[in-house]
């Protein structure tokens, strides 16, 4: 599916990445945040913010391929905390306001998400509302020309550096599919949280770089007019916007688990055991043969739900089959590779316990296995008690 000029991007990103991130993972790792804004700004000087975003908002306004391609190199940062941050910022919280935002609010906001200036995060769950998203909680109350929020959002990335979040909130109206709006919600001002908001960060299994808060709401005031689209489709534009998430959080995983068999090819064939290698075991390398062809078996389920995506059509059953694919692979690939590396994988500093730790995500953020499995029934028409 790429060209010479998708590759040329990717090695743009592997030079940003050499440089702007791998000599500081560790320290990132240990502090659980990195700097997003110094970061995001590099990102954004080089264009790789707005791949595929309009040019007029200081996009790159290339196809969805060179997304993918895009999210495919990112995968390769050794903290999936980083790329998943970075994700937000391109894939998660944006496309949306991409699609349907007012051009003042895609010059307000996305344009300097764009440039990196601002740092994004999406405002989706809840502590009571994870993968079931009709059951949020959070209101918008019209109040003159403003909605008044109140509520929360949890498992927010980039929650503590955020400058603004795009928000899921119930704006009226009881059907829970039709009551609710996406709206651009500043979360700072002079660079400080503003009145009714307080963060809190919360401790992480894994991605540790990635800084990860419950954000709360004590009647905010938010102009109607940064409401991105119609009212009452919020929960319609979401579930577009997942499909984009879904197939990013698939993707970086392809590289990431390339890496992670890689690593451990270089690993078994230097550690030596009743005489020989580890690698020379039949049992291993067999092993890590069947991996590799199972990941890029994955990489081309991506391709083509990024081919059909670009012509037009609906990808979401291919991007649910991707999304629960990696997610299932990632436990698969983590656990047998750390079984190779003996004692040394059961330690916190190797690159297979941390992708063993940053890649369990997947199957549970962005919606769990269990919901792509009921999405990919419901395309298969075999949904029990439905014909």
């Amino acid at each position: 599916m790429f060209t010479p000029d998708h590759l040329a991007l990717q090695d743009t990103v592997r030079r940003l990445i050499a440089k702007e991130i791998t000599p500081h993972i560790d320290a990132w790792e240990a502090a659980e945040v990195f700097p997003a804004h110094a970061l995001f700004k590099k990102f954004g000087e080089a264009g790789l913010l707005g791949v595929n975003k309009p040019v007029e908002f200081g996009g790159m306004g290339l196809d969805y391929t060179f997304e993918v391609a895009f999210c495919e190199a990112i995968g390769e940062i050794g903290s999936g905390g980083v790329g998943m941050a970075l994700a937000v910022q391109t894939d998660m919280a944006t496309p949306a306001l991409t699609r349907h935002g007012s051009d003042e609010l895609r010059e307000l906001f996305l344009k300097p998400s764009i440039a990196g200036d601002y740092v994004v995060c999406l405002g989706v769950s809840e502590s009571g509302a994870g993968s079931d998203v009709a059951s949020i909680k959070t209101t918008a109350r019209k109040d003159g020309d403003d909605y008044v929020i109140n509520g929360s959002k949890m498992w927010i990335t980039n929650g503590t550096q955020a400058d603004w979040m795009c928000l899921l909130a119930n704006t009226g109206g009881d059907d829970v599919h039709r009551n609710k709006s996406l709206i651009c919600l500043p979360l700072r001002e002079n660079g400080q949280l503003r009145r009714g908001i307080t963060v809190q960060k919360i401790q992480k299994v894994g991605m540790w770089s990635s800084d990860t808060a419950q954000v709360f709401f004590d009647d905010v005031r938010v102009p109607q007019r940064y409401r991105i689209g119609d009212e009452g489709k919020g929960f319609t534009y979401q579930m577009e916007q997942f499909q984009e998430e879904r197939l990013s959080g698939a993707t970086r995983r392809v590289a990431a688990l390339t890496s992670v068999v890689d690593q451990t090819i270089a690993y078994t064939r230097e550690r030596k055991a009743f005489g020989k290698s580890i690698l020379d075991n039949q049992t291993v390398h067999f092993r890590l043969a069947e991996l590799k062809t199972k990941i890029e078996l994955l990489r081309s389920l991506i391709y083509r739900a990024a081919q059909v995506y670009m012509h037009g059509q609906d990808m979401t059953e291919l991007a649910s089959m991707a999304k629960l694919t990696a997610g299932r692979l990632c436990r698969e690939v983590t656990d047998s590779c750390l079984q190779y590396w003996g004692g040394m994988g059961y330690t916190l500093q190797n690159p297979v316990s941390r992708a063993w730790r940053d890649l369990r995500l997947i199957s549970i953020g962005g919606g769990a296995d269990e919901v792509m499995l009921t999405i990919i029934c419901k395309h298969m028409g075999i949904l029990p008690g439905r014909r």
